[in-house]
């Protein structure tokens, strides 16, 4: 594997508080991270943790313990709130679902973390298997995650700000 199909883009800065374009482009940024987690657990098992998994674990590592905490964190302050004021039901049981996501998303990383933390520091303490089990979890739960925002919270958010 090329160390460059392991780059992770640079998150661009920005306000202090987030619009649901930029909500929207981190989620892309974590569909990216999650394809190079993905590559990351290949790469373990062809390789072992070598210095481009090492690079790329750190990456990884550092992204989900920031950008994409930071992120769950915009969507329960901004933009949920506004939406579990209104009578939709349906669209509450949507976003109740969410953030139960957001507490089963942070527990898989708690778990995940140390693992590729150590892969970052040049140990070997993990199973592939273990990892690839892990990460197949996380990665599924955070597709099904970010579709059910982009196809209903986040247009109902929009249309809700033209309101």
């Amino acid at each position: 594997m090329r160390s460059s199909s392991l780059a992770h883009p640079r998150r661009a800065t920005s306000a202090s508080r987030p619009t649901l374009d930029s909500l929207d482009a981190t989620h892309r940024e974590i569909l990216a991270a999650l394809t190079q987690l993905e590559q990351l657990v290949q790469h373990l098992a062809a390789n072992g943790s070598d210095a481009v998994a090492q690079q790329s674990a750190a990456t990884v590592c550092r992204f989900f313990s920031t950008v994409a905490r930071q992120h769950h964190l915009d969507e329960e302050l901004q933009v949920f709130p506004p939406l579990l004021a209104r009578a939709d039901t349906a669209l509450v049981q949507q976003i109740q679902r969410l953030q139960q996501d957001h507490g089963w998303l942070e527990e898989d990383w708690i778990e995940l973390s140390p693992l590729l933390q150590a892969v970052a520091e040049g140990q070997n303490v993990y199973e592939v298997e273990t990892l690839r089990d892990g990460v197949n979890v996380f990665v599924n739960l955070y597709h099904e995650h970010i579709a059910l925002e982009d196809s209903l919270v986040y247009p109902a958010a929009r249309k809700q700000a033209k309101e």
